[in-house]
C-alpha cells in the first residue's frame, strides 16, 4: 500500500464500483471503494488518499458536496465522474474544487490515462515553477511580481498585497504558464496540453472554470480574456 499510488473512489453503483475497482487495481493503484459520500469523507479523512475520484450523484452527500468538503481539508487531486458531458453538474464539480472529470460510461484505459495526466501534473509543478522562473520576468529570488501579486516560484507560494492566496496545484499550474509570459495569449487548447498533460483534445470548460477560480483568488482584472482567442496575463 505504501509504494502504490491510493485512490479513493466513491460510486453508490455496486456494479460500477466493484468493476471500477478491480481494472484500476489491476493497474498497480491501491484503491478504496466506498458507496456514499459520507462513507468516502470519512474514508478520505482516515486515509489521505493520493487522488479521489467522485461520481457526482452519491447518497448522503453528493459528489459536488463531498469535492468542496475535501476541498476545505485539502488540495489533493479530484476528479468528477458525470453521467452526462453537457450536465451541468460537470460545471459545478469544477467550480467545488475538482481538477477534472471523466464522463460515464468510460473506458478503464481512459480512466487510468487520465488519473496517471492528472498526478503527473502535481508530480511536475516543482518543474513548472523553475521553468517559470528561467523564462518569466526578472525575479529577485525566484519571486516575480505583476502589480501586488507576488508568485514565488521556488516556494511555491502566492501573494497578493502582501497576503497569502492558497491555490490548488492545478491552479498554481496554470498561473505559472500565464506568468512565465505575462501578456501573450494563451489559448484554450494550448493551456489544456501544458496545464492538464492532454495529448488529446479536451473539453475547454475545464479551462473556463479554472480560470474563473483563479481569478477570484489573484484579481478578476489579471488575467484578461481575449474573445476568440484565449487568455493572458496582463503584465
Amino acid at each position: 500500500m505504501a509504494d502504490q499510488t491510493h485512490v479513493l473512489f466513491v460510486e453508490d453503483d455496486d456494479v460500477i464500483r466493484e468493476a471500477t475497482q478491480l481494472a484500476l487495481e489491476r493497474d498497480g493503484f491501491a484503491v478504496t471503494a466506498m458507496p456514499d459520500g459520507l462513507s468516502g469523507l470519512e474514508a478520505f479523512r482516515a486515509d489521505r488518499p493520493d487522488i479521489a475520484l467522485l461520481d457526482v450523484m452519491v447518497p448522503g452527500l453528493d459528489g459536488v458536496s463531498l469535492c468542496r468538503r475535501i476541498r476545505d481539508e485539502s488540495t489533493v487531486p479530484v476528479i468528477m465522474l458525470s453521467a452526462r458531458a453537457d450536465s451541468i453538474d460537470v460545471v459545478l464539480g469544477l467550480e467545488a474544487g475538482a481538477d477534472d472529470y471523466v464522463t460515464k460510461p468510460f473506458d478503464g484505459a481512459v480512466l487510468v490515462a487520465r488519473i496517471r495526466a492528472v498526478l503527473r501534473r502535481f508530480g511536475h509543478a516543482a518543474g513548472a515553477a523553475q521553468a517559470a522562473g528561467a523564462s518569466g520576468p526578472s525575479a529577485a529570488d525566484g519571486v516575480l511580481a505583476f502589480g501586488d501579486l507576488e508568485i514565488d516560484t521556488e516556494g511555491m507560494e502566492v501573494r497578493r498585497a502582501g497576503q497569502p492566496v492558497g491555490l490548488t496545484p492545478t491552479e498554481m499550474r496554470l498561473l505559472l504558464e500565464f506568468s512565465a509570459a505575462p501578456g501573450t495569449v494563451l489559448s484554450r487548447d494550448k493551456l489544456l496540453q501544458r496545464v492538464w498533460d492532454y495529448g488529446w483534445g479536451g473539453d475547454t470548460r475545464v479551462v473556463d472554470v479554472h480560470v474563473q477560480r483563479l481569478r477570484t483568488k489573484i484579481g478578476q482584472e489579471r488575467i484578461e480574456t481575449v474573445r476568440g482567442f484565449g487568455y493572458k496575463l496582463k503584465a
